[in-house]
Parts: structure tokens; sequence; C-alpha cells
């Protein structure tokens, strides 16, 4: 009688091909996230231009009545509301993470090598 047989444990090349696979998904998935990024970051400052040059329509009015100046206010508010999203979409987490992790490993085994070289050398 045959024995049936067991499930064979993956090859180093299907390692490889799958690690490979998974390496792809994910750099296609933070190309989708960079160009949402991008489009974003373009309707933002196409919406901040379009407020400034009304902010300053608005701005060069010599009587400006209290609606005109609470909307003044108004377009002030979504100026700065726009300049802190065009900057927090420019610098992410995910773009610093990993050259923080590779500091602190790096600058963390620079202090225990410190300490190694300083106790052996009296």
């Amino acid at each position: 009688m045959k024995q049936p047989q067991k499930p064979s444990e993956p090859s180093d090349e299907e390692n490889q091909e799958f690690d490979f696979e998974q390496e792809l998904l994910e750099v296609e998935r933070s190309l989708v996230a960079l160009k949402e990024r991008y489009k974003q970051i373009q309707r933002d400052r196409r919406k901040q231009k379009q407020l400034q040059y009304k902010f300053n329509e608005l701005n060069q009015n010599k009587h400006h009545t209290p609606e005109i100046k609470a909307e003044l206010r108004q377009i002030q508010q979504q100026l700065e509301v726009l300049e802190v999203c065009l900057e927090s979409q420019l610098f992410s987490w995910r773009s610093f993470k990993e050259p923080f992790w590779q500091a602190v490993r790096f600058g963390g085994l620079g202090v225990i090598i410190g300490w190694i070289l300083k106790s052996c050398g009296g």
C-alpha cells in the first residue's frame, strides 16, 4: 500500500518568490498611497491659491463691513488649516519610520561598543 505523502516544506526558492511577491505588493500599495497623497496636495494647493486670491481681493476693499471681516476671518482660518494639511502630508511617520529605527539601532550599538571599549581600556 502507498503511504500518504506528507506535505513538503516550501523550498528556499519558493520562499524567496513568496517574499518577493509580498514586497512587490507592498511597493504597489505604497505607490498608490503616494499617488493619492500627491493628488491631495495638488488639490489643497489649488484651493490655497483660490482662497489667497479671494482674501487679497476682499482685503483691498477700503470699507470693511462686518460681513467682509467675518469672511476674511473664515478665509484666514481655512488657509491655516490648508497650510497644516500640506505640511503634514509632506512629512508622515512612514517616511521617517525606517531611518528612525536605523538610528536607534545603530546609535544603541555605538553606545554598547563604547561601553565595551571603555571597560577594556580601563
